[in-house]
């Protein structure tokens, strides 16, 4: 302990000495750890945003799309259009065990929505209730999604997106209000909240209203689908889900299963493994890029040290002449090192987290995300500061316990 607090006294009466000196060394220290803190903040940051942006359509979900056959099967020719119903959607929860979630979705398009005098064109679903978890939906306080028992009794029920709402009603609270879709009354039931979503099929969540599956049946009069969207039980093994939908499918329709064509998938994970690789590699270059910063830090702080040796020559000599060991010495000069580094990286740090919340007021955070330090951050910061401390004190902690102590008194 003694040893310690000597050691720390002589380094701050050494900095004092050579005030200039110190300031470039720990500039550069400071400036290394701003960079590569900021950069990987960033990545993480970008990533996250990019996440939510995809998630807007749902959390791992795939979704189904009726197509042609290309391939001929069983006595079949090509070019034979497959139509999907809910008898499909009950087939597929019961033969696919991967599958955790599923909903059929019937679409009409450039449907008039009307309320008083104003009237708009949007898209109605009609949708099971579990549609509102796989795809995020969430109703504002005070309202509901469409439930169990509007389904099983075909109630004129609606939710509607936050922009429906905004252009019909403006501000005005809606819940339990008529709204008129195409010549049909329903009643409001609940608002979606605003979210960001920068993937959708034919219309954005905000500008669609929401009805039971089984109330647009009866309205249309139509059994066929637009499509079916489900969320597997692993999402890691979306793909093998896809094949099983497809064998399901294709035997009930006698289609060929790996005619891709005959059913087309829109599997969102594949989204997410791309992400997850492209920021892998973007968050390594990042960090290369910020740790080539801090390495030149480094490098000044090897530097200093290799001098301060140079100068402390016959104080070297001494100690080692009233018994310090080579370890003694070299722990007094790595500690120097470190003391040099962790000062100018706690700095660093501090001015990394105050640009981080700066940048929080201003307004990029749908298009890049906002810098986020995270643990990984933080872990991967440490990381790199520990090597270049033990790279840039090792040499020189070890040319002063080396010195000849005839030598050192010489001098």
């Amino acid at each position: 302990m003694n040893n310690l607090l000597t050691t720390i006294s002589e380094f701050v009466r050494d900095l004092k000495a050579q005030k200039l000196r110190t300031f470039l060394t720990v500039f550069g220290i400071v400036w290394g750890t701003v960079a590569i803190i900021v950069l990987l903040a960033f990545g993480m940051g970008f990533k996250r945003q990019l996440a939510i942006n995809m998630h807007g359509i749902g959390e791992s979900v795939a979704i189904m799309f009726p197509g042609r056959t290309t391939k001929a099967y069983e006595g079949f020719g090509s070019g034979r259009s497959i139509s999907l119903t809910e008898e499909d959607v009950a087939l597929l929860a019961t033969q696919v065990s991967s599958i955790r979630n599923i909903s059929a979705e019937y679409q009409a398009s450039s449907v008039p929505v009307r309320v008083g005098e104003n009237i708009i064109n949007s898209l109605v679903a009609g949708v099971y209730p579990i549609y509102a978890d796989m795809r995020n939906i969430i109703p504002e306080p005070g309202g509901r999604f469409i439930n169990e028992l509007d389904l099983s009794e075909r109630k004129r029920v609606a939710l509607i997106g936050n922009e429906v709402k905004r252009l019909l009603y403006g501000d005005s609270q809606v819940i339990g209000k008529i709204i008129y879709v195409g010549a049909v009354p329903f009643t409001i039931v609940g608002v979606m909240q605003k979210k960001t979503q920068n993937s959708s099929y034919n219309r954005r969540d905000a500008d669609r209203v929401f009805i039971p599956a089984s109330t647009f049946a009866s309205v249309y009069g139509v059994n066929h689908l637009n499509n079916i969207i489900y969320q597997p039980k692993d999402p890691t093994r979306s793909e093998e889900t896809g094949d099983q939908v497809r064998a399901v499918l294709g035997k009930r329709y006698k289609f060929d299963s790996t005619d891709k064509d005959a059913i087309w998938i829109w599997d969102t994970t594949k989204f997410d493994k791309f992400i997850f690789y492209f920021f892998l590699a973007f968050n390594i270059f990042m960090g290369v890029i910020g740790s080539f910063t801090l390495a030149v830090g480094g490098i000044g702080v090897a530097n200093i040290m290799y001098i301060v040796v140079q100068e402390r020559f016959k104080e070297i000599g001494v100690k080692r002449a009233v018994g310090a060991t080579k370890r003694n010495i070299m722990f007094q000069f790595f500690m120097e090192t470190f003391f040099i580094i962790g000062f100018g990286s706690l700095i660093g740090f501090l001015i990394a987290v105050g640009i981080t919340q700066a940048l929080q007021f201003i307004p990029i955070k749908e298009f890049v995300g906002t810098p986020e330090i995270s643990i990984e951050v933080a872990m991967a910061t440490m990381a790199v500061l520990s090597i270049i401390g033990l790279a840039a004190g090792f040499l020189p902690a070890k040319r002063a316990a080396n010195l000849n102590v005839v030598e050192c008194l010489r001098a």
